[in-house]
């Protein structure tokens, strides 16, 4: 049995999972919360933010509710969105990176696992870049770090506050080094944004992995997380059989990090944008700090 085969076995004797994600991937009426199994109307969990208003447990949302969450209404205005992954190491395991790619573009109707673009968030200018995991795992392929370290240059250059909001199983394998290599390059970038003294805040949701962990998600000014989301690096049985030792209860939470000193802020989603408009605010920017966005 190949590794591939083993995972999709994993994957059909694993009904919880396929439960979790048929709840939360559906369009019926109704919805099933998989923590508390409340059934509330899908409109209703839509108006608050997608999370239970039982046991406020935060649905995964895809990048067009989070800027609906986070900006202005009709302020979002993206840019670089031509642009598009190629294959450039013929990569085919199962499948080929290329059948994948075509057929997840379809699924999901993006380009890739990353949304940027300019913004107003109560008024205040914004520059926002916000990964969507339904896109390959949102995994950081070429385009995705070409993507970001673009948005961070146009803010360094309007002079403008960044975020990111984070979403990702890490580095895409299928790009190999080309991939790995965007963890330097949008680093890169954010320290000439930050030499210019202006606001990097990251947004850390469930999950938060891998190469984007190492790089741009803990290079935050302030670094923000979502109730319960796991963040890390390696997967918690990688580390316990690597380190030969068990993990304490609720490692690689955002509110172990947060006990520990890597996440700044924990953030129920229905108080973000209040949230990050007070940090705004406080950090000096107005809405005449910078110019208002241009179309893309």
């Amino acid at each position: 049995m190949s590794l591939f085969d083993w995972f999709a076995d994993r994957r059909k004797a694993n009904p919880v999972v396929r439960a979790t994600q048929e709840v939360e991937d559906g369009d019926g009426l109704w919805s099933k919360c998989p923590e508390c199994g409340l059934v509330v109307y899908r409109k209703d969990l839509i108006a608050n933010a997608s999370v239970c208003s039982g046991c406020f447990y935060h649905h995964r949302i895809d990048s067009d509710a989070r800027i609906r969450v986070i900006a202005d209404e009709g302020s979002f205005s993206a840019i670089d969105t031509e642009l598009s992954p190629t294959d450039p190491l013929a990569f085919k395991d199962r499948r080929s990176y290329a059948d994948r790619l075509r057929d997840t573009q379809e699924a999901t109707g993006l380009r890739d696992a990353v949304v940027t673009g300019h913004c107003r968030l109560e008024g205040l200018p914004l520059s926002l870049g916000v990964m969507d995991f339904r896109f390959m795992g949102g995994s950081m392929g070429s385009v995705v770090g070409e993507k970001l370290t673009r948005l961070i240059e146009q803010a360094t250059e309007r002079r403008q506050p960044l975020v990111i909001v984070c979403a990702s199983g890490g580095a895409r394998m299928q790009e190999g080094m080309l991939s790995l290599m965007q963890m330097a390059k949008i680093s890169g970038a954010l320290q000439r944004h930050r030499q210019q003294e202006l606001l990097y805040i990251p947004l850390l949701t469930h999950p938060t992995t891998g190469g984007v962990t190492a790089s741009f998600a803990m290079l935050g000014d302030l670094i923000l997380a979502e109730p319960k989301a796991l963040i890390g690096f390696a997967g918690r049985r990688v580390i316990e059989q690597t380190l030969r030792e068990k993990l304490p209860e609720g490692f690689q939470t955002a509110e172990y990090l947060q006990e520990h000193g890597f996440v700044d802020l924990i953030v129920p989603r229905t108080r973000l944008r209040s949230t990050l408009a007070s940090l705004l605010r406080l950090h000096g920017v107005t809405t005449s700090s910078a110019p208002a966005p241009v179309a893309a």
